[in-house]
């Protein structure tokens, strides 16, 4: 009786907007099931039993007062509505976690948390010494770290997958959502790798169009399709009907060189981005099999730019710990003059 009282004294705005009934760890299923795409998967994720996971979904849908998920054999995909409590869902979720987080902190608990992403295909020097920099900025922070790309539309931040992520910048010098700050790294170019005995390869560089008369062999798109679309569309415009080739060995540059240097036509080799703009590779890499030698594209007309992108949502001291990392990872870079998108309240050191 005293519920039943407690609830007919509520006002209808306050019903309306948050159903009785409604717990955090059904929004933490919720948002396991949605993330993993089947049962099964969040069970093991939530470290609970199937038929109890199944059992507080449907206890959420009841709740609510619709359908959440459509439940598919081959897993599950959202209702119009499920998709708007995801997004609902995991902003409410982070905020409590962010303020259990600081209490603890205030009380001499805890320490805080950051949920930092790595986006795979990035100069390996680049990402190590940024990570290296960034555990050395803030060793009083727990960090959990995780290997994903850097989507266009910066959704796995705006989501609330991730707090920061570094990765390349969709397009560059882009301007971010107001609830991300973006603090642009340095500029990155490819390998040109050419047979030695074409005319480029005496003086280092190979012009654009040049490039685009010639088969070149990159990718695949989907290890990153925003490069690889970007400098699609960058050689089409020496020749409209320019397409990459796949390379027929991803895991190994020199054989795939082998291949390209021993086909009916000469080919090129592009690799993705990993030198700062304007060095030289060739001090850099030794001739590959059959005599195949790195150069550069003229005008680096090919590149790609990296950045670290936060939200702007975090507390103010974890802001500052990765604006003062971007910025000291950027310094190393002066071929590129760096930028920060964001919230010119922070510091800068």
């Amino acid at each position: 009786m005293e519920k039943a009282e407690n609830v007919s004294n509520s006002s209808p705005d306050s019903l309306d907007s948050a159903p009785q009934g409604v717990e955090l760890r059904h929004l933490r299923y919720f948002v396991a099931v949605a993330e993993a795409g089947t049962f099964t998967h969040a069970a093991e994720r939530m470290y609970v039993a199937q038929p109890t996971l199944s059992q507080q979904i449907r206890r959420l849908e009841e709740f609510v007062g619709t359908p959440l998920l459509q439940r598919r054999r081959d897993g599950v995909r959202l209702t119009e509505a499920g998709a708007v409590l995801l997004e609902e869902s995991r902003a409410v979720l982070s905020l409590v976690d962010h303020g259990v987080s600081r209490t603890r902190q205030a009380a001499g608990l805890g320490r805080p948390r950051l949920r930092f992403a790595v986006q795979p295909q990035l100069p390996p020097t680049l990402a190590a010494e940024t990570v290296s920099r960034l555990r050395s900025a803030a060793p009083e922070i727990d960090v959990t770290w995780s290997e994903a790309p850097l989507e266009a539309d910066f959704s796995s931040i705006l989501q609330r997958r991730a707090d920061a992520a570094l990765g390349w910048m969709r397009p560059a010098g882009c301007t971010p959502p107001d609830r991300l700050d973006v603090m642009d790294i340095g500029s990155f170019e490819p390998d040109v790798w050419v047979p030695a005995r074409h005319p480029a390869a005496a003086h280092g560089a190979i012009g654009l169009e040049e490039l685009a008369r010639m088969p070149v062999i990159h990718g695949p798109r989907h290890a990153d399709p925003g490069t690889y679309d970007a400098w699609r569309s960058v050689l089409r415009t020496g020749n409209p009907s320019f397409d990459f080739a796949d390379p027929p060995f991803r895991q190994s540059l020199p054989m795939t060189l082998a291949f390209a240097a021993t086909g009916s036509r000469p080919s090129a080799v592009l690799t993705a981005p990993c030198r700062p703009v304007g060095i030289d590779p060739r001090p850099a890499a030794a001739a590959g099999p059959h005599g195949m030698v790195p150069v550069r594209a003229e005008a680096s007309a090919l590149t790609a730019t990296a950045g670290l992108v936060w939200s702007a949502d975090l507390p103010r001291e974890l802001q500052q710990v990765l604006f003062d990392t971007a910025e000291n990872s950027s310094d190393q870079y002066q071929n590129h003059s760096h930028r920060f998108y964001g919230h010119r309240g922070l510091a800068v050191n």
